[in-house]
């Protein structure tokens, strides 16, 4: 699907997020800048003008089975979610299940993982219970009929399948998470983008460890290899 780009809209979000995010890193820390500009994220997906031909709602859950690569803070802000969200036996169910996923998805090269479909452990009853926590891919990840996201659910191997998706809703969401992540990295913090399950996989298993990691701006994660995503909003000429 092709797409004529906004620039006024890209440059101005781009411009707005990034300056919020430095100025919020630098005075609150970098888990609370990143929920400040999670709200920040979902208003400007609402506001797009296209949001309205979106096919997304709740128990609609085919994505859900989808590869997700998520970035530190991120996970972070998971843990930090699970724990204050689930009772003990629930963090343990949801562990058990990371860690399975985790065991099928770890060995898979990125190609490998776009073809492999595999239950989120957070997804309850076909919806998302970490939906206020979830991570800027499954965000940005929507479409304006549900049957292509079916499509792809049956037919991981089938690259063919059209995307139908809103171009103003998916600029707009891409623009910020661009913006966020180059304040992130400018304040020196790990921005790689890891496979969800094995990263909280890891992180679960030493979260003081990885918490110091992060903080002290080094790479986070020792049994997992990261990858650098490009941000294609930045720098537009």
């Amino acid at each position: 699907m092709e797409f004529t780009i906004d620039f006024v809209t890209v440059r101005r979000i781009v411009a707005q997020e990034t300056a919020q995010a430095r100025t919020d890193i630098a005075a609150l820390g970098s888990l609370a800048a990143y929920r400040n500009s999670l709200q920040r994220h979902d208003r400007r997906l609402a506001e797009a003008p296209d949001a309205g031909a979106l096919a997304c709602k709740s128990g609609c859950a085919w994505c859900c089975h989808f590869s997700v690569d998520v970035r530190p803070v991120e996970v972070l802000n998971i843990l930090e979610f699970m724990h204050e969200a689930f009772a003990a036996d629930e963090q343990q169910r949801l562990r058990a299940e990371i860690e399975a996923n985790a065991r099928v998805l770890g060995p898979l090269d990125e190609d490998q993982r776009i073809r492999q479909t595999i239950r989120c452990p957070f997804l309850v009853d076909a919806r998302c219970s970490i939906y206020a926590a979830r991570p800027q891919t499954c965000r940005n990840y929507h479409a304006t009929s549900s049957a292509g996201c079916q499509q792809s659910y049956e037919q991981p191997d089938n690259f063919d399948i059209a995307p139908e998706y809103a171009p103003l809703v998916y600029q707009s969401g891409a623009a910020h998470v661009d913006a966020f992540s180059r304040a992130m990295q400018d304040a020196g913090y790990d921005i790689a983008a890891y496979e969800l399950n094995s990263a909280l996989a890891e992180a679960l298993a030493q979260p003081a460890v990885i918490g110091q990691r992060f903080e002290a701006r080094l790479p986070v994660f020792g049994t997992i290899e990261g990858t650098d995503v490009p941000m294609e909003f930045l720098d537009l000429d």
